[in-house]
């Protein structure tokens, strides 16, 4: 259920009189009938968009305020992908909504214009989710058409936090936005990532008008790992007050966290009291529990036993049912979470907050597109949980949540008087000691046969590293639960014997409290080969395949990995006797970047020779997610370290 179904906000008008009926603005706009589009000679662009224009109307009819949304664009396909992805336009079609105008038409490269025909609108419904669509489906399309529409929508007004993209994937000639809104409700905007302010159109009386005109916008490809929505250049707006009311700011996070304490700690009835204390019985906790045992027991009940369904329905949110029938949507699963924090006096904060990659939570413009993901925090143990991720668990929310700023709700108890304060803070990101993979090998030699190797393999995973394998154990038996084990040494090399395969930690219950391990006994000859007298060992192999970064471009975009992260990995070779390794310089790897005295990146392998035995360690720990555009080739040099590594073969040599 999205945030704008949960945020209870009321927006009153009070009149003292009646507003006149405005003529919207889409009534007198149109495409012109025989335009002369046309394209730089030469170009070898795939697309460019000659006009965008997107106009947004709040007007009242009646006393009911409603919006119109108009969209009008000319695009330039020249190739055949460009085609593919366009001649098919989808409009923003829904129960709710109502199409005004709609229209396409292609004009190719002599001129020539084809007009949609009506029956090339069509409808689909999606079989998943049941949604039904209208599209474009347009014909006639050639390298070099142009394919223009054009739209107006009447929906239900969204007012309390909109993103408009300014910049795409493609070069854009002229792009135009405007607002229009009745006198007395005024909007707020905020540009971001280099895009121009938008502006108060002060000629226009009888209404307000507000716009944005750019010409000549770049175009934002994309990159391996960057954010790339929340890089492009985008618009925020909301609107700002009533003025035929109190002046207030119709749109804060002070209202937000009032309504939002209303809702999810509203006081209990009696009956509602009874069924929280049945439901905390069902977790069987013991007497002497501590706090985060609780709490990570509470969220792994929840997320195990109580069915959650991602749409607005006011059963699934009711506190009594959700006891009762264990069925719940997001709002649901939130109060359940609350319910039993507070009858079992746990302190916590309710925050709310955005995915980082999509879009960055603003710290001074107070819009609900900044408020997208819930996430309960516990200030004891300085540790999140995301309610509505069936796949995370306690002490390690949604990655991209974290390192980013947050609206904290904390409730307030002053005598009987019980309220809510909400405050922006930086939430931080879970520290890298707390996911980790430990990889511990140990190499003999078949002295008859030195082709042939004998391997331990015992490697331990805790943190991100292990969600998405260790709290869902439960549910891998038996065959499944023996191929889970072996892809973890499959993953390395599949030209292997296993001669004994153990699971260490394989409980659900134990994520977040103990790692865990596979130990794999295995016999291969898949890391040496013959030549001539001499042996080559690929010692690299052993860590498996490893992410390599190529950058044939100048990097433009920032990169953001989703969590801090360590590994250590200990391979140990008994040398077999009468040989001797003649490049264990090789091994030595040793790149890193520090930034403050703090070491942000590394790589690091080197070895030691003990007699016959020879211990290489290969450490990699990365402690920041974002790595801004002057970073990268650091970063980038630590990230193709391991895939160097991986790549190391030593050669061994009688004595």
């Amino acid at each position: 259920m999205k945030i704008k179904n949960i945020i209870l906000i009321a927006l009153l008008f009070t009149f003292q009189a009646k507003f006149s009926q405005e003529i919207p603005f889409f009534k007198s706009y149109d495409w012109e009938e025989t335009p002369s589009y046309s394209i730089k000679e030469g170009s070898k662009e795939d697309i460019i968009a000659v006009k965008e224009k997107s106009v947004t109307e709040f007007s009242f009819q009646d006393r009911d305020l409603v919006e119109y949304f108009l969209e009008h664009k000319v695009l330039w396909l020249n190739s055949d992908d460009a085609i593919e992805e366009y001649n098919k336009i989808y409009l923003p079609f829904s129960s709710r909504a109502e199409l005004q105008v709609n229209k396409a038409r292609v004009i190719t490269p002599e001129g020539k214009r084809i007009n949609l025909d009506k029956s090339k609108i069509l409808t689909a419904t999606d079989e998943e989710s049941g949604r039904t669509y209208k599209y474009f489906a347009l014909e006639g399309i050639t390298k070099g058409s142009f394919i223009e529409y054009m739209y107006v929508v009447k929906r239900p007004p969204s007012y309390m936090g909109k993103r408009v993209y300014i910049q795409s994937k493609y070069n854009k000639n002229k792009v135009e936005f405007d607002l229009f809104s009745p006198k007395n409700l005024t909007f707020k905007f905020k540009s971001f990532n280099s895009i121009p302010t938008v502006e108060q159109d002060t000629l226009t009386t009888e209404k307000l008008h507000y716009k944005l005109r750019v010409a000549d916008v770049k175009k934002l490809e994309n990159e391996y790992q960057a954010p790339y929505n929340a890089s492009r250049g985008f618009i925020v707006y909301k609107m700002g007050k009533n003025l035929a009311g109190d002046g207030s700011d119709i749109v804060s996070y002070s209202k937000i966290s009032q309504n939002l304490y209303a809702s999810y700690y509203a006081a209990y009835s009696r009956k509602t009291i009874g069924l929280i204390n049945d439901f905390i019985k069902e977790l069987k906790l013991d007497k002497n529990a501590d706090e985060e045992t609780i709490i990570r027991k509470l969220d792994y009940y929840i997320k195990t036993n109580v069915y959650s369904q991602d749409v607005y329905n006011e059963d699934l949110q009711n506190l009594d049912l959700v006891l009762t029938k264990k069925v719940a949507n997001e709002s649901g699963v939130i109060k359940l979470f609350i319910a039993v924090l507070r009858t079992l006096n746990i302190k916590h904060e309710l925050v709310l907050t955005s995915d980082r990659k999509q879009i960055k939570f603003d710290t001074d413009f107070e819009a609900t597109n900044f408020l997208t993901d819930f996430l309960l925090y516990f200030p004891k143990q300085k540790k999140y949980l995301s309610p509505n991720a069936s796949g995370t668990r306690y002490g390690f929310p949604m990655p991209y949540m974290m390192d980013n700023y947050g609206l904290f709700i904390k409730e307030v108890v002053i005598g009987d008087y019980k309220s809510a304060v909400g405050k922006i803070k930086y939430i931080n990101p879970v520290d890298v000691k707390n996911t980790v993979d430990i990889m511990n090998v140990t190499v003999d030699f078949n002295k008859e046969n030195l082709n042939e190797n004998k391997v331990r393999f015992d490697r331990a995973f805790s943190g991100y590293y292990a969600m998405n394998i260790q709290p869902f154990m439960h549910l891998i038996q038996g065959e499944k639960r023996d191929e889970l084990i072996e892809s973890f040494i499959e993953n390395i090399t599949k030209e292997l014997e296993i001669t004994d395969k153990k699971l260490i930690n394989g409980e659900s219950e134990l994520f977040g409290v103990k790692p865990m391990q596979f130990i794999i006994d295995f016999t291969s000859e898949a890391f040496v080969e013959k030549a001539g007298r001499k042996y080559l060992f690929k010692l690299g192999d052993l860590i498996g395949p490893q992410v390599q970064l190529y950058q044939e471009k100048k990097r433009v975009l920032p990169l953001e990995e989703q969590f801090h992260r360590s590994y250590y990995r200990t391979l140990t070779i008994n040398i077999p006797e009468g040989y001797k390794i003649t490049n264990l310089d090789d091994i030595n790897i040793d790149n890193s970047y520090t930034e403050y005295g703090k070491e942000l990146f590394s790589f690091k392998s080197y070895y030691k020779l003990e007699g016959n035995k020879l211990i290489v360690t290969a450490d990699e720990h990365y402690r920041d997610n974002i790595v801004e555009v002057p970073v990268y080739e650091e970063y980038r040099t630590v990230i193709n370290s391991a895939a160097d590594f991986n790549k190391i073969v030593l050669l061994l040599e009688p004595k």
